[in-house]
């Protein structure tokens, strides 16, 4: 897997169900102070990245982390697994606002492989649940369509052009 090539200003959301891969990629990508996780936060509010009673502080926390980097134009990943379209427009939004280039990273892995991956994971999710997310994986016209500048697939790190597709870009229709 290549590495990213991102602007130093980019907000980038890392994009999967738990056991994807976000998480390793990130660390073996991104410099530690450019991604702001979600477990990380929710360990900082609750001294337990497990506690989900303590997500929507940590997602608070993660925002507001995010915002600061961003007005700074520093580069900011998100690694959270952001599957749903609420999850990812405040980014979009913040991003904007900055007038910072957006990138999505969709782990587009088989389930198959998110399934081992997960079971060998020291903080294993149920395989359910797994499933369930993986299911929400966006595609990546629904992300162009988002207004995402920059659509990378985590499994070669290519930019994938919209098909057909019109991107809205900054300030346009997300």
């Amino acid at each position: 897997m290549n590495p990213p090539t991102l602007p130093a200003d980019a907000a980038c959301a890392l994009i999967g169900p738990p056991g994807s891969g976000k998480s390793t990629f990130a660390r073996t990508h991104f410099k530690p102070t450019q991604v702001v996780s979600s477990d990380f936060c929710r360990a900082l509010v609750a001294d337990d990245e497990n506690d989900q009673s303590a997500s929507a502080d940590a997602f608070d926390l993660l925002r507001h982390i995010a915002d600061k980097r961003m007005e700074r134009g520093r580069l900011t990943v998100i690694d959270a697994t952001n599957l749903r379209y609420a999850d990812r427009s405040w980014l979009l939004d913040r991003a904007h606002h900055w007038k910072r280039p957006c990138a999505a990273v969709l782990f587009d892995v088989p389930l198959s492989i998110v399934q081992a991956q997960n079971a060998g994971r020291d903080r294993v999710v149920p395989s359910d649940v797994v499933s369930e997310f993986h299911a929400l994986l966006p595609t990546v016209d629904q992300l162009h369509e988002e207004g995402w500048d920059m659509v990378l697939l985590a499994s070669t790190i290519t930019p994938v052009p919209a098909r057909g597709v019109r991107t809205a870009g900054r300030g346009g229709a997300r």
